[in-house]
């Protein structure tokens, strides 16, 4: 079985005007193209209460590293009270949404996704050598990537709304 560690792990909040589908491709977007991630969407439950919805969706983000390590990113999006809104900017209409968004990440680095290593005892014992002593500063290595990767998410994410809520 794959070891999973958690390796990091924040989230934002922003409450205000927000172009939801602009930032829900920017986020898609950023993720696969920046960093390379196949993303999935495993959860996309919206609740609708008047003019407001509220909106739960449940990213999984992989990427084959090397044949051993893989990154995980799991991404969660809380959005509520998202309502429809029009704004007057430079004279012309401009359909837009507001509401409160809540960005939650989580990144994993897997360690024998394959599972090569746990085919036997012995194997298992090679496994704990082998990441103690060969390839400690690899690991460390991937760690600090994975780190760098969600963290610049985060703040390009932060700062699409800031931008957006200020036009």
């Amino acid at each position: 079985m794959a070891e999973k560690d958690t390796i990091f792990s924040s989230s934002i909040k922003y409450n205000g005007i927000v172009d939801f589908p602009s930032f829900y491709k920017f986020c898609y977007d950023w993720l696969t193209e920046e960093v390379g991630l196949d993303v999935s969407e495993e959860k996309y439950a919206e609740k609708i209460s008047g003019d407001a919805k509220n909106i739960d969706i449940l990213w999984v983000g992989t990427k084959k590293v090397t044949d051993y390590f893989k990154f995980e990113v799991k991404l969660t999006f809380q959005i509520l009270g998202l309502t429809k809104l029009e704004l007057v900017q430079e004279g012309r209409k401009i359909k837009t949404n507001k509401g409160s968004v809540q960005v939650k990440i989580k990144g994993i680095l897997v360690r024998d996704y394959q599972g090569k290593f746990e085919v036997n005892a012995s194997r298992k014992f090679m496994r704990s050598i082998y990441e103690k002593w060969v390839i400690p500063s690899r690991i460390e290595e991937y760690e600090v990537k994975l780190i760098g990767n969600c963290d610049e998410f985060l703040s390009q994410a932060k700062a699409f709304l800031d931008i957006e809520g200020k036009r």
